[in-house]
């Protein structure tokens, strides 16, 4: 009778109206989805830690695309995070039993399978970013490796010969596309590969300030800095005004992101835009399309931009 039944006379309709006003009834959602088959609610999965959730902008800003699209929608989302193997399998189990209508995935390192066993269980799931071990129906990604690629030969065309790269995670594929396309830009200008100078980072902050620390303390002074996030910029940027040098006079820098930070450093820095708002749109168009059993591409790749600033 709530939900329209042309089979009711409209005086009982009315009648049913009034009673659910005067005693504040609420449909119960979990005795509809038994009939439906059905939550109304689609989860988004991080698999990073807390802090990284909330204190990299990224995240923020992916969330904002996704709620934008899912606001139009009847569905409710689902925040989780799988940083250990353990939280990784209650998720799992949680999501495989009908506890979701569509999964989104974002931040897929090399050990984590989630995408795969969703896929098995016939879950419709879109990935963010392409995972490295499994092949999932649906991906949105940037062009990581084009914008890499583009920031290396905005230091070259700047003179800068004594690059270093502070390279992001190799267990996500964003962090080897960067890496490569940077090594493509480095040999197309007829350099010898190893002689770019690469740290490992996580994209974390700490991570930039640490590997370029590193750099200066074997007595690799860099030119210029390429850092494959914002952040590992911002960290990269500490440790060369630590070590006395200025930037961009001593030290180029250029990140990738283009967050909010970018506009708040002291030069503001040159960077790679990702648009990661748009890209959590996309998201959540897709999984609502597969949702009702439409057709979506197997990859979107979404276009990134360098945007010169004063640090380089």
């Amino acid at each position: 009778m709530l939900n329209g039944s042309v089979q009711v006379s409209p005086a009982a309709r009315a009648a049913v109206r009034r009673a659910v006003d005067e005693l504040g009834y609420v449909p119960n959602r979990a005795a509809r989805s038994l009939v439906t088959r059905r939550t109304d609610t689609v989860a988004l999965v991080v698999s990073e830690p807390g802090d990284r959730l909330f204190g990299d902008p990224y995240f923020a800003a992916i969330l904002r695309g996704i709620g934008e699209r899912l606001a139009e929608s009847p569905y409710q989302l689902l925040l989780t995070m799988t940083a250990t193997s353990r939280d990784r399998e209650r998720v799992a189990a949680y999501l495989t039993d009908q506890h979701a209508d569509g999964v989104l995935l974002l931040s897929l390192h090399a050990h984590d399978d989630l995408a795969a066993r969703l896929q098995t269980r016939g879950v419709p799931t879109v990935c963010g970013g392409r995972p490295t071990t499994s092949h999932p129906a649906c991906v949105v990604d940037v062009a990581n490796r084009a914008g890499a690629r583009s920031a290396v030969e905005h230091l070259l065309e700047r003179g800068r010969r004594r690059i270093a790269l502070v390279a992001g995670p190799q267990d996500m594929s964003s962090g080897p596309d960067r890496l490569l396309g940077a090594q493509d830009a480095w040999v197309d200008a007829g350099l010898r590969v190893e002689h770019l100078l690469v740290v490992p980072g996580d994209y974390s902050e700490a991570s930039g300030e640490v590997g370029v620390r590193e750099l200066l303390s074997r007595g690799e002074r860099p030119d210029a800095v390429f850092a494959a996030s914002d952040l590992m910029a911002v960290g990269a940027m500490r440790a060369l005004r630590a070590a006395g040098l200025r930037v961009p006079e001593d030290v180029a820098v250029v990140g990738f992101d283009d967050s909010p930070v970018c506009r708040h450093t002291e030069p503001q820095l040159t960077t790679v835009r990702q648009p990661v708002v748009e890209m959590g749109r996309v998201m959540a168009d897709l999984l609502l399309t597969r949702m009702v059993g439409g057709e979506v591409p197997p990859e979107t790749v979404l276009p990134t931009q360098l945007v010169v600033r004063a640090s380089s």
